[in-house]
């Protein structure tokens, strides 16, 4: 459906598929135990959101010459440029580069910095990014809690151009991270992807149920 925001809210894990088992897999405490299946999981799915998303993209016709003949086909007209937040998100990242081969890519470190009192800011400590003018920018992060650092990398990624339609996809979100976005969010032309969608958080901004700390997990506990 349409929000007053204009942006669109996919919940995908609502269309019973084989991503609702993958889901089910990354938050196992039994099977999230093995990191690299769990970087696997994430980028598996990274690769039906890249599927679900190219739907919404737009093509040209073009006729390709086989060895008995010419057959007309499609191909991807809209030029890609995948954002990812560090560390978490790197595996899911690569789940949208196997199919978008040719996508420009933006790199950017976002994490939280905690204050005596518990309460936390979000900092951006880096970004390296291609121009994103005009063109179709998807960003991946697989858990969205509070929604903040989505919406500071977004802005911060303003520096290099307007983008034409800005996809953000993570695996689970919260139910406040949707509100979040959808308050916060630049520009018109926003669609939000999410695979499930949790109605609690802690006092500390962790997603009830969601899956654990998704870095730590696919890469190791922090020291």
């Amino acid at each position: 459906m349409f929000l007053k925001s204009n942006t669109m809210v996919n919940i995908l894990e609502r269309e019973v598929s084989i991503l609702n088992q993958f889901i089910m897999e990354l938050r196992s405490t039994d099977i999230q135990t093995d990191s690299m299946r769990f970087r696997r999981n994430l980028e598996r799915i990274g690769e039906i959101f890249a599927l679900e998303i190219s739907k919404k993209l737009n093509y040209k016709q073009v006729d390709v010459q086989t060895p008995l003949g010419v057959a007309p086909s499609y191909v991807l007209s809209d030029k890609i440029v995948l954002g990812v937040i560090l560390r978490a998100g790197l595996p899911f990242h690569n789940g949208f580069l196997n199919y978008f081969d040719k996508a420009e890519n933006s790199f950017v470190t976002a994490y939280r910095k905690y204050n005596k009192d518990e309460s936390f800011d979000i900092k951006i400590e880096y970004i390296s990014s291609a121009n994103i003018d005009g063109k179709i920018l998807i960003l991946v992060d697989p858990m969205l809690a509070t929604g903040a650092s989505m919406v500071l990398t977004y802005r911060a990624l303003l520096e290099y151009g307007t983008p034409e339609h800005v996809h953000i996809a993570s695996i689970i979100s919260s139910a406040e991270s949707i509100e979040y976005l959808k308050k916060n969010l630049i520009g018109k032309n926003n669609t939000i992807w999410t695979g499930a969608v949790d109605e609690e958080m802690t006092v500390k901004s962790y997603i009830v149920p969601g899956l654990g700390d998704a870095g730590d997990l696919a890469y190791g506990n922090k020291s």
